[in-house]
């Protein structure tokens, strides 16, 4: 994920003053959405909202109101030459120095985000599981990397959820509704129990499973016999079939992540300069 609760409880627990800047308004195109914030200190940061030179005029006046003392301030910018940027859009920016109260509110709101962010399950640890795991790590999701093999999952050093499963196909059937899945196992016919039991589930928002167009045919042909004739029109396989000749595991792993990442926010709008998310995107 974007960042942890682990870490904002270290920047958040520091005694020095923080400024909290938050998006509170937005007119037309604009890097984020109103109610983006991001946290400054006089030598530390935290989130983003949006960088460019909105945000280093931000963070300027942050770290002023931090040396002056002042409590509270307001920006109204357009984003166009003035500042030197081309959005088209404006926004307004409230400012505010954090007391403790503001501090503790800071940290429920991360870790209520946190619990509602979409899951990607990445079920096999091998290279390019690993080369998946170390993506999504950065990405505003809870990446789960599972394995039955603890060896593989200890070459891992991504940030993110590892669980060794003899029984691998148990954590398909405890996901919450509009998860990831993205099947690559060291055996082609775990593979294809893995990917069987994630397209029997009804509401993921991905399923992919590495292979080729044989393999596929394959799986088709094994649903038809053991599946009821169980469709595979959702999957997708090959993952990451960009046309790119690159089979490296870094390759790969980009290319499956943005499949990945298009269809956990394929349910996101924009609705009067602000982002709305369907509830299939959020763990329930």
């Amino acid at each position: 994920m974007s960042f942890s609760v682990h870490q904002a409880e270290t920047f958040f627990g520091a005694s020095k003053p923080l400024i909290r800047i938050e998006l509170t308004r937005v007119w037309g195109s604009s890097p984020r959405e109103a109610g983006t914030e991001m946290f400054v200190g006089l030598e530390t940061l935290f989130g983003t909202i949006g960088g460019g030179q909105l945000e280093h005029i931000a963070i300027t006046q942050a770290r002023t109101m931090l040396v002056e003392g002042t409590l509270a301030s307001q920006l109204d910018l357009p984003l166009g030459p003035e500042i030197g940027q081309c959005c088209g859009g404006r926004v307004e920016l409230q400012l505010t120095r954090m007391r403790r109260a503001d501090r503790q509110d800071a940290l429920y709101r991360l870790r209520c985000e946190e619990k509602t962010l979409p899951h990607v399950y990445v079920l096999g640890a091998g290279h390019v599981g690993r080369a998946i795991a170390n993506v999504l790590q950065h990405a505003p999701v809870n990446c789960i990397l599972v394995d039955m093999r603890k060896e593989e999952l200890a070459q891992c050093s991504a940030e993110v959820d590892m669980r060794l499963r003899a029984i691998p196909e148990v954590e398909i059937y405890n996901a919450p509704e509009g998860s990831a899945f993205v099947v690559l196992t060291h055996d082609h016919g775990l593979d294809f129990l893995l990917t069987s039991a994630a397209l029997e589930l009804g509401h993921a928002a991905y399923v992919g499973m590495i292979g080729s167009a044989t393999k596929r045919a394959k799986l088709r042909s094994w649903c038809d016999s053991h599946c009821n004739g169980l469709s595979i029109d959702q999957l997708t396989c090959p993952i990451g079939a960009t046309g790119s000749p690159d089979k490296r595991p870094e390759i790969i792993a980009a290319f499956v992540a943005s499949e990945v990442l298009t269809a956990l926010t394929a349910g996101v709008r924009a609705v009067g300069g602000r982002e709305e998310t369907a509830p299939l995107q959020a763990a329930q």
